[in-house]
């Protein structure tokens, strides 16, 4: 991760930053994920931790199935929003 923040990237793709790791290295980058986004930079970050998503995004975008199947802010999301959309999305493909 500090090799790719010290190139100066303007976007960061970052999946499952803090998979496997403790909880203050946790801490630590997403600190320094929200330090980027004050500077203006676009970080995306791919996770599968729900709490994670919605302490360090500013917008969430639901994916099921490689298709994006909802977006929602920071300010509307919660853990049942985001079942009720890959829910949804589920049942229409069956």
């Amino acid at each position: 991760l500090s090799k790719w923040i010290f190139s100066e990237p303007d976007v960061l793709f970052l999946d499952e930053p803090t998979r496997g790791i403790d909880v203050g290295a946790k801490y630590e980058i997403y600190t320094i994920i929200n330090q980027l986004a004050s500077q203006g930079k676009c970080v995306i970050v791919i996770s599968s931790e729900l709490p994670e998503i919605l302490g360090i995004c500013d917008r969430i975008y639901i994916m099921n199935e490689g298709s994006i199947v909802g977006e929602m802010s920071r300010e509307e999301a919660s853990p049942e929003k985001i079942m009720k959309c890959i829910l949804n999305s589920t049942a229409n493909k069956s």
